[in-house]
């Protein structure tokens, strides 16, 4: 997990302001770009949102759909791919394709990266599921699934050599290859995302994924963010 990174590509300057100016428009007679310059500052147009919007659960969570944030995730597992994919109501994906990064694999072969690199495993430890199901995953067993995943490696470069093409010998790849990807959100988008991923019995990765996630989103809505983590997070309320 020590290799997984979140980084901003982009973001919606003064987000709370645009939040405030949509839900201004929505009961006010002027033209409220017309009044840019009578706006409150970020910080209070963030604390208005918090009072007319958030506050008591009044649930109107619209003008949040305006400012988005564009966000860079690497070497997440292809596992956690789909479990955030699975909730893409306002949120955009590009995808790492093994149609065309299949390098990777043939670095292994030439010990030019980690296996650990290219595949994720889960930490030496103790484990315990939503079914109720626990046991430990020992050193022994993780250096055995890391020589399969290089065996797969090694099996993969047979078949290139043969001339099998990429998009058909991805299909040997193993499962939870590391993946790189895009992904664009806007702030109600995003809290829905961390009300079902970091719940405390979401899936370890999809944890450790909105773990990073989350200074971002500070840095960039901080009052938003303080009211979600007073009010929702990791709490596992209905997503809004």
């Amino acid at each position: 997990m020590d290799r997984f990174r979140v980084e901003v590509i982009t973001q919606t300057p003064y987000p709370q302001q645009a939040i405030y100016a949509a839900m201004h428009q929505d009961y006010a007679e002027a033209f409220v770009a017309d009044e840019r310059d009578r706006w409150p500052d970020e910080a209070k147009a963030g604390d208005l949102v918090i009072k007319n919007l958030l506050k008591g659960g009044r649930g109107h969570y619209g003008p949040l759909e305006h400012p988005q944030i564009v966000l860079n995730c690497g070497w997440f597992p292809h596992s956690t791919m789909q479990q955030i994919r699975t909730h893409r109501v306002g949120v955009s994906f590009d995808v790492q394709s093994f149609r065309y990064t299949g390098i990777r694999l043939l670095d292994v072969v030439k010990g030019q990266r980690e296996v650990d690199e290219v595949f994720y495993l889960r930490p030496v430890g103790f484990y315990s599921d939503r079914q109720g199901k626990r046991y430990e995953y020992t050193a022994e067993q993780r250096q055995q699934d890391l020589d399969w995943c290089l065996a797969a490696c090694q099996h993969y470069q047979q078949r290139i050599e043969q001339g099998l093409s990429e998009e058909h010998a991805r299909g040997l790849i193993p499962f939870d290859v590391r993946q790189h990807w895009v992904m664009s959100a806007n702030v109600r988008s995003l809290m829905h995302l961390l009300d079902l991923r970091w719940k405390a019995d979401a899936q370890l990765e999809a944890q450790k994924l909105c773990e990073f996630i989350w200074p971002h989103f500070q840095a960039w809505v901080p009052a938003i963010a303080q009211w979600y983590e007073d009010n929702r997070l990791k709490k596992a309320r209905l997503a809004p």
